[in-house]
């Protein structure tokens, strides 16, 4: 059974899975150079993106949609779908966004007849809850799932409160366990609305508050995961962490205003006081984590089961100090987190909800590097290309010291570089953090990311854990801070991808090759692309980039004449 799982709202996404594997997922901000979190604003889209992998629209068993919250403002809305075919407007009902009710089926399928132009003919399609593709995009392609073991899977995302849901391939059901406390997961970012390098004015927030809309009044998308860096800039002030919980439970709404009501009353409290921006946004970071992580330790408990694994996914997974203290919490048996855990993994997730009830397996045979394939280039005008081994690239890193832009077959899903689309440098350089984030036009408090040999991952960090999809934080070891300061966070962490032969074999060579000159088992890695767009799709869209003077791509090298 070929299943085609579409997501058409931000961050959009076409995955096909074949009996039980995923062929490919392909999310839109890949391809062309487009913006992050676009949108498929065409169904012939996803027909150009079948055909682009040798698969005609009548050759899918199954279209599925993921559900949302429709048309109108973020909060309202009929669960319709606002689409265009060709130059005709398109209404697409679907489901809805989450349950009403802890007693909902979260995997409530719903089918609606010849509604999906796509092909010459109109197609059947079926649509699942959105927090469902989040579940079960995550769960499918657990360790837990290809073990055939029951887990637990926290579903916190910017549309709903962090729910509780418990999946048991045995027995083929997903139970809701109810929500943990009632903030959403646009919280981050509404944070970096009041405190931090992106606080809004006054009459910015008015603004928000009278649109509605998600950039605005919502956070946005892009803002979290900055001040997740940024935060290391802060102390912990123990004041205002034990003064939180009494603003949370005096402010207490249930409305979409109570994030930006909690704000306001934490503004009040720190008036006068010497606090920093940075430390009021690592206390209430602390204060979310804690919260966090004993909401799980006393619901889990209320279950008096054994021990048992842990999922985690929507946007606030992308959290790595939050997993990491979920990880070390000792609340569950082993914790995961899926590399796609934002919504661009729900194109996945509604193919998985068709495959399951449909009766197919529970466990999806996948990869990480699944989205599109890199194809071969020439050289443009000011370029030159010759082939290259990874043994001759490493020398080039070794010896010239400076940022080379990696591109190699299939691209990664989720928003991190993991090694095929990646620019990569020497981390023992202090300046290599500054050059790199000059090129990618970031701010200076922005970390990189360490890519590293599996097995010498522990010896350089702690725990220095198998962690392939750069999704937990790790402290860098003293004996190894001025050896690679490049890769070192301001407060001495660092966000981690170990590698190794099976995982990624051409990376790992070029790692080995590397560690052989230099003793070194690691490199700086940090996405190669466009500022505020995608990964690159094409080496020619590094070369007429030009950040960087060299370019490795399918084993060819490309350096600049000039």
């Amino acid at each position: 059974m070929i299943i085609c799982g579409i997501k058409f709202t931000h961050d959009a996404s076409v995955a096909v899975i074949e009996d039980g594997r995923l062929r490919f997922c392909i999310e839109v901000e890949k391809l062309n150079n487009n913006k992050r979190y676009s949108e498929i604003e065409d169904v012939q889209e996803v027909r150009d993106i079948l055909e682009m992998h040798g698969i005609s629209p009548k050759d899918v068993d199954r279209f599925v949609i993921d559900g949302w919250h429709g048309s109108g403002a973020f909060w309202r809305g009929d669960s319709v779908l606002s689409q265009r075919h060709g130059k005709q407007d398109l209404a697409l009902p679907v489901a809805s966004y989450n349950e009403v009710s802890i007693k909902d089926n979260v995997l409530a399928r719903l089918v609606f007849k010849d509604g999906l132009p796509i092909g010459v003919t109109k197609r059947d399609y079926a649509s699942y809850m959105h927090v469902a593709g989040h579940i079960m995009g995550t769960y499918c392609a657990s360790p837990f799932a290809q073990a055939d073991e029951p887990a637990y899977v926290l579903a916190w995302d910017g549309g709903q409160y962090p729910r509780l849901y418990f999946v048991d391939p045995r027995q083929k059901t997903v139970v809701n366990k109810g929500r943990l406390f009632c903030l959403l997961g646009t919280i981050y970012s509404v944070m970096g609305h009041y405190f931090g390098p992106y606080k809004r004015t006054a009459d910015q927030l008015a603004q928000d508050k009278a649109s509605q809309t998600f950039e605005g009044y919502f956070g946005g998308y892009s803002i979290a995961g900055k001040l997740m860096s940024y935060i290391a800039l802060g102390t912990v002030r123990p004041e205002l962490l034990g003064e939180l919980s009494k603003i949370f439970d005096r402010e207490f709404e249930v409305s979409n205003a109570f994030e930006h009501k909690f704000q306001h009353a934490i503004l009040r409290f720190v008036d006068g006081k010497d606090y920093s921006d940075a430390d009021v946004l690592l206390t209430q970071h602390t204060f979310i984590e804690e919260l966090l992580v004993s909401s799980l330790r006393a619901r889990v408990s209320k279950d008096r089961m054994p021990e048992q694994n842990f999922c985690f996914t929507g946007g606030s997974a992308l959290n790595i100090k939050w997993n990491s203290a979920i990880r070390a919490s000792g609340v569950f048996k082993s914790t995961w987190v899926a590399p796609y855990p934002n919504d661009c993994g729900n194109g996945l997730g509604a193919a998985c909800c068709e495959m399951v009830t449909q009766g197919g397996p529970w466990a999806l045979d996948w990869s990480v590097y699944a989205g599109p394939a890199m194809p071969s280039a020439s050289a443009l005008p000011g370029w030159q290309g010759r082939p290259c081994s990874l043994d001759e690239l490493a020398d080039v890193l070794a010896q010239a010291g400076e940022p080379i832009v990696f591109l190699n077959g299939k691209a990664e899903i989720g928003p991190r570089a993991l090694g095929n689309r990646s620019i990569l440098a020497p981390a023992t350089d202090p300046q290599m953090k500054t050059v790199l984030n000059r090129i990618k036009k970031r701010e200076d408090f922005r970390p990189v990311a360490p890519i590293c040999m599996e097995e010498h991952a522990p010896g350089i960090f702690d725990p220095g854990t198998h962690d392939p999809y750069m999704l937990f934080d790790h402290e860098v070891r003293e004996a190894w801070r001025e050896r690679i300061p490049a890769v070192r966070h301001l407060d001495d962490t660092a966000r981690l991808q170990t590698v190794n032969a099976t995982e990624n074999a051409e990376i790992y060579g070029l790692l080995q090759a590397y560690y052989r000159r230099t003793g070194i088992p690691l490199l700086c890695n940090t996405s190669a692309n466009l500022n505020g767009s995608g990964f690159f799709p094409d080496a020619h869209s590094a070369m007429r980039w030009g950040g960087v003077a060299r370019i490795y791509c399918n084993g060819t090298l490309f350096e600049k004449t000039a």
